[in-house]
């Protein structure tokens, strides 16, 4: 089983931030955390990194149910969605499969609130 699911769109990275955070929204989640990998690997590491920003999203009903059906979830807590542009102009949006990475989890409502994640992120990916 696969893990993530992912698109790859053309334009401009900043674009497709704005794309990929507008289509968030729109399935409910907000961005709790954004990681700019290409500047934190330059200023720690002194290396150049195409661009990369992993996006932390998080839907809170969501994220409320999770809780109350597993409270140790929060370790696999934000959605982590990565924009990434290894070619000018082409740029790979992945979204986690949370179905897949709940599957160590014996929980069957979790399961199911999973799997409603699953369809959202899905969509989000889709619509780009």
């Amino acid at each position: 089983m696969a893990y993530y699911f992912s698109k790859t769109i053309a334009g401009s990275f900043e674009n497709a931030i704005r794309k990929v955070t507008d289509a968030l929204k729109a399935e409910g989640f907000g961005i709790l955390t954004e990681i700019d990998l290409k500047d934190t690997l330059k200023k720690k590491l002194g290396v150049d990194f195409y661009n990369y920003k992993i996006l932390g999203a998080c839907n809170p009903p969501f994220a409320y149910k999770a809780l109350m059906a597993e409270d140790k979830i929060g370790t696999m807590l934000p959605c982590n969605v990565i924009v990434q542009e290894k070619v000018t102009g082409q740029v790979e949006v992945s979204a986690v499969d949370p179905v897949a990475s709940m599957k160590a989890i014996e929980n069957n409502e979790l399961q199911d609130i999973a799997t409603e994640i699953r369809a959202k992120l899905q969509k989000v990916i889709d619509q780009l």
